[in-house]
């Protein structure tokens, strides 16, 4: 049962057998600033979902998880170097950033499911028909897009989101 400030208070009797007066029952517990600090580091940290249109595509949306570790960000990086070059292809890493934080095709704002029910992605037998490719990554998605710059610019735009793009503000302590 949910209370809220407009519910009565009931009183419990404690172990010693009397009852917690009314207005100490609603007065919340106080908690010093190092119980505080624990609360707040207890809770799970998950940035929300995002969605973009796909601009070639009329009625297609895809949402993504923008929630990446720096050793994903590195394993990426990492496959989508050339050996012998030790180049970055960018192309290649934007579709393991897509391919990998995509958490739902949408077709006029309806979630994409196979006959089982299940969501598609990029490495679905479905999308590789559609696409007329055999790899998810890079060539169904990249032929899912089918314009590069859009590719590159929704990894950049998933990066900026998980918050590889974000400025973290110095407080001056001495300013009050």
């Amino acid at each position: 049962m949910v209370m809220d400030n407009n519910d009565e208070i009931i009183t419990v009797p404690s172990a010693g057998g009397t009852a917690k007066k009314e207005k100490d029952l609603a007065k919340p517990a106080t908690l010093s600033v190092l119980d505080q600090l624990k609360a707040e580091i207890s809770k799970e940290v998950t940035r929300p979902d995002i969605e973009m249109l796909v601009p070639e595509r009329e009625g297609v949306a895809l949402r993504f998880s923008p929630n990446i570790t720096n050793e994903q960000l590195k394993a990426w990086r990492r496959n989508s170097t050339n050996r012998k070059t030790d180049e970055l292809d960018s192309i290649k890493f934007s579709c393991y950033v897509v391919g990998q934080t995509l958490a739902g095709i949408y077709f006029n704002d309806e979630l994409v499911e196979d006959e089982n029910g299940f969501a598609v992605n990029f490495a679905s037998p479905e999308i590789l028909e559609m696409t007329n490719t055999t790899r998810p990554l890079p060539d169904a998605i990249r032929a899912f897009f089918a314009v590069d710059p859009h590719l590159e610019s929704a990894a950049i735009k998933i990066l900026d989101y998980a918050g590889y793009g974000d400025e973290i503000d110095a407080e001056d302590p001495t300013k009050g």
